[in-house]
């Protein structure tokens, strides 16, 4: 499990491996990742979009950016939280991601809230 807050916004993420997706023969490993995004802040954010680096054990990184996330841009007033579960597909049993949304003020202030990297692992592959 991962935690980061920026400018009042927690992002925690944990994640769980899914075998009955997931191909170990074909190099293919799928994760479940977790997202709660949390305002803990005095003023609403908005979340507009969201930039991910993927890190495969072998060292081959990706990086996806894109509008809001599992199609919402969410806003979030003091107090509240969104949560969403999305996926990720790696080439190797351990991987890891981290990364930013780009979150909008009422008044115009934009900022990027960080999302620690967090560790994508296949059980027993830590070894």
């Amino acid at each position: 499990m991962s935690t980061a807050i920026t400018q009042g916004i927690r992002v925690t993420v944990s994640t769980v491996y899914v075998p009955t997706q997931s191909s170990p023969t074909e190099h293919r490993y799928v994760f479940a990742y977790t997202v709660r995004i949390a305002n803990e802040g005095t003023e609403p954010a908005q979340l507009r979009t969201r930039h991910w680096i993927i890190t495969h054990g072998s060292g081959k990184v990706e990086e996806v950016r894109g509008p809001g996330v599992v199609g919402q841009q969410p806003s979030l007033k003091p107090g509240e939280h969104f949560e969403y579960t999305s996926g990720c597909v790696l080439e190797t049993p351990r991987g890891a991601m981290r990364g930013t949304y780009q979150m909008h003020r009422p008044d115009g202030r934009v900022f990027d809230a960080e999302i620690a990297s967090f560790t994508l692992a296949m059980p027993h592959s830590l070894n």
